[in-house]
C-alpha cells in the first residue's frame, strides 16, 4: 500500500459530508501497513445536527471518539471496536467532536486479536477493553492538538499490540483485494476454484479472517460500485451496469441497492454543477 486511497466509495453523499466535517486519511507506520487500510480522522463544529451515512466496507474499525453534548459540554474520550456493519451505518453528529479511526484491511484485524474468529465482532460495537489488552488510551490519542501527534499515538498503540504474522491472514487479504479490484470475480465457486479451495473451506477462511462470507463481500463491492456510479454519472445505463456487475437483470441490482442503501439509485443522482 503506497498511500491511503482517495476514493469515497461507501460514503453516501460524500460532498455533503465533507462540507460538514474536516475529513482526512493518514498513513500508518510502515510495520502496520500490511494490516491496515489507513487511519481516518474527523473533526467538526456544527451549528446544526447532521447525520452521516455509510455503506460499510468489509473491514473492522478501531474508533477513538469524543463528543460534546447539546449544551456544549465535552464528554469523555472513549474507544471501541466496530465490527463489520451489515447494513447502512448512520451516525448523528452535533456540536463539536473529534474521531480518530483505524480501518483494518479486510482480513487484517485477526493478527491483532488471534483468539477468536473475526465473525465474532461482526455487527457489534464493543468497548475496546473487551477486545484488546491493554485497552487503548483514548485520551492519549485524542488530546493532542497536532494531527501528527495523534497519528503517532495510534502507531504506538497498535505496534505495542504486536500483530503476529499469519499466512492465512495474508491469503484472506489477497482474496478480498481480488474481489475488490477484479470485476470478473462474481461467484463464490469461481473464487474458490481460483484459489484451489472448496467452497466450504473458503467460507471458513472468510468467517475466521474477514468476518463475513465471500458472497457478502462480492455483493458489498457491487453496491459500492453502483453507489459510486449513481452519484457521479448523470446517465447511468443500469441494465449495462447490472450485467457488468454480474446481475441477471437490472431489477436485481436495483433491489439489492435499495435494500442496502435505503433508497433507489435515482435518489443519488449528481446535482447540477
Amino acid at each position: 500500500m503506497a498511500a491511503p486511497r482517495r476514493d469515497t466509495r461507501g460514503i453516501v453523499d460524500a460532498p455533503e459530508l465533507f462540507a460538514q466535517v474536516r475529513f482526512r486519511r493518514r498513513e500508518p507506520a510502515v510495520e502496520l501497513r500490511p494490516y491496515l487500510e489507513h487511519y481516518w480522522l474527523m473533526d467538526w463544529d456544527l451549528s446544526e445536527p447532521y447525520a452521516s451515512h455509510l455503506v460499510p466496507h468489509p473491514s473492522v474499525n478501531l474508533v477513538f471518539q469524543r463528543y460534546s453534548d447539546d449544551a456544549g459540554e465535552e464528554g469523555p474520550a472513549f474507544a471501541e471496536v466496530s465490527g463489520i456493519g451489515l447494513g447502512l451505518f448512520t451516525q448523528k453528529l452535533a456540536g463539536r467532536g473529534r474521531v480518530c479511526g483505524v480501518q483494518f484491511r479486510p482480513g487484517g484485524f485477526r493478527p491483532f486479536a488471534p483468539g477468536r474468529p473475526v465473525s465474532r465482532w461482526t455487527g457489534l460495537r464493543l468497548p475496546v477493553a473487551e477486545v484488546f489488552d491493554p485497552p487503548a488510551p483514548a485520551s492519549a490519542v485524542l488530546d493532542p492538538a497536532e494531527e501528527d501527534a495523534r497519528v503517532a499515538a495510534l502507531d504506538r498503540y497498535l505496534l505495542a499490540l504486536g500483530p503476529e504474522p499469519d499466512p492465512q491472514a495474508v491469503r484472506a487479504m489477497a482474496l478480498v483485494d481480488l474481489v475488490r479490484t477484479d470485476r470478473t470475480v462474481r461467484r463464490v465457486g469461481e473464487l474458490a476454484r481460483a484459489e484451489g479451495l472448496s467452497s466450504r473451506s473458503l467460507q471458513r477462511l472468510f468467517a475466521t479472517y474477514v468476518g463475513v462470507g465471500p458472497k457478502w463481500v462480492i455483493l458489498r463491492y457491487r453496491i459500492h460500485e453502483a453507489l459510486e456510479r449513481a452519484t457521479t454519472d448523470r446517465q447511468v445505463d443500469w441494465a449495462a451496469l447490472a450485467a457488468e456487475l454480474g446481475y441477471s437483470d437490472q431489477a436485481h441490482l436495483i433491489r439489492d441497492f435499495t435494500s442496502t442503501v435505503g433508497a433507489p439509485p435515482t435518489a443519488f443522482a449528481p446535482r447540477p454543477s
